[in-house]
């Protein structure tokens, strides 16, 4: 009858030196996909590199346009590019879980908001966001940058800014001919006066 064999070795507890190559393995592992992330979000942002230097050449166009059809198109244009430049960083944003906290008619939140002005408004409860100066956003549930609001006050609203009267053009004259320009005299133009000729006498016979 033979005896149990020989049993291993228990584990003690793992040494400083193991518990340091655990932390530096960790480390490592975090900066290797960080890196990645990093990597993957400059990539991706490329293609909006290349739309805002089209862009640039589109506002260089409006500025050299030299009829007003010219002017308008280069106006479409140009807005059409910034709208699209817009819409691809918000797509980038949301891939990477970023996205804009939408303030507008919420309570103000110190915690993700900050308070710059206030205005009167007759129905919205006192402290609701009226405009945003600049768009909060979030990293998934964290505030990424404090949005900057304009909150509500009781009161009347204020006044809508007058409308600007435009100055009356310049009427033509009658018949549709072209304005005759006014004769100045010789006295308000300051020339010379010609010398009188000398007056001849008369003889007497």
């Amino acid at each position: 009858m033979t005896g149990p064999g020989p049993t291993a070795p228990a584990e003690g507890p793992p040494s400083e030196l193991d518990k340091l190559r655990r932390r530096v393995a960790a480390l490592s592992a975090k900066r290797d996909e960080a890196e990645a992330r990093l990597h993957t979000l400059l990539g991706s942002l490329l293609p909006l590199d290349d739309l805002l230097a089209d862009t640039r050449r589109r506002a260089d166009a409006l500025h050299t346009a030299r009829t007003a059809r010219e002017t308008a198109s280069a106006a479409l244009a140009l807005g059409e590019q910034i709208e699209a430049a817009h819409l691809m960083l918000r797509g980038e944003f949301a891939r990477n879980d970023v996205s804009p906290m939408d303030a507008v008619g919420r309570p103000a939140d110190p915690a993700e908001m900050r308070v710059i002005g206030t205005e009167p408004h007759p129905t919205r409860p006192d402290g609701t966001v009226l405009h945003e100066k600049v768009t909060g956003f979030r990293l998934g549930s964290a505030t990424l940058r404090p949005a900057q609001v304009v909150v509500s006050v009781p009161g009347p609203a204020p006044d809508p800014a007058p409308t600007p009267v435009p100055e009356p053009a310049s009427v033509p004259p009658a018949g549709g001919g072209r304005a005759q320009p006014r004769r100045t005299t010789r006295s308000q133009r300051r020339l010379p006066r010609k010398p009188s000729a000398p007056r001849r006498r008369s003889r007497r016979g």
